[in-house]
């Protein structure tokens, strides 16, 4: 591994672990579920909300079994996407840094989400109608791989109604931007969307070298 290339990686990654999870666990012990704190005005708050699923609060399948695909899931690409970050800082034509922070980031965000999934459920008590207690006497509120995602920045910048005269939705309320989500899946998204922008031709070149071996 070239140093400075598993430095930079290195450093993201903790990085944003670290952050996503100190934030996740200080919610989950000063704040009941459905708690909201007002950050900056009304468009910036902390919306504490647990979920099953993917970024913002998507999910696939349902129950015991569909959260346990997803964790699995999530498992898989962490696998698939640190061993893609390894190949990068061992390559020899030098690799773009740019590149390298988009991976790491997305790495980052997928393992972050992970830890809820995988860890949660038993370090942690119930956050419904109570502050929850982080390693409580009596155990926690799930098992291995069923733990819920902490969620908590929520930026309803714009709420309104649509006009009346709108098929379908005329007349119902709407809020821009309604997700709720974590530091992790702000990593996710914006590694992403920095990797379609600035790093798209350099992914195909990649995926390209992959095929042809």
């Amino acid at each position: 591994m070239k140093r400075h290339d598993g430095i930079l990686a290195i450093g993201i990654i903790l990085a944003v672990l670290i952050f996503d999870q100190a934030v996740k666990i200080a919610i989950k012990t000063h704040f009941m579920l459905g708690e909201e704190v007002a950050v900056f005005g009304d468009w910036f708050k902390l919306h504490f909300v647990e979920n099953n699923g993917m970024a913002f609060g998507m999910e696939i399948g349902s129950g015991d079994w569909g959260k346990m695909a997803l964790t699995i899931f999530r498992i898989v690409a962490v696998i698939a996407i640190g061993y893609f970050i390894y190949k990068l800082c061992n390559r020899e034509k030098p690799v773009s840094k740019m590149l390298l922070v988009c991976v790491s980031l997305v790495w980052a965000g997928a393992f972050g989400n992970i830890i809820d999934s995988l860890c949660y459920g038993v370090i942690f008590d119930s956050s419904w109608g109570q502050v929850a207690t982080l390693f409580p006497e009596n155990g926690g509120y799930s098992t291995w791989l069923h733990g819920r995602v902490v969620d908590m920045l929520y930026f309803p910048l714009i709420e309104g109604s649509f006009p009346s005269w709108m098929p379908i939705w005329g007349g119902e309320r709407f809020v821009f931007f309604h997700p709720v989500f974590n530091i992790a899946d702000a990593a996710i998204s914006v590694g992403m969307a920095m990797a379609i922008l600035f790093c798209n031709k350099e992914l195909s070149a990649e995926f390209e070298s992959e095929e042809k071996r």
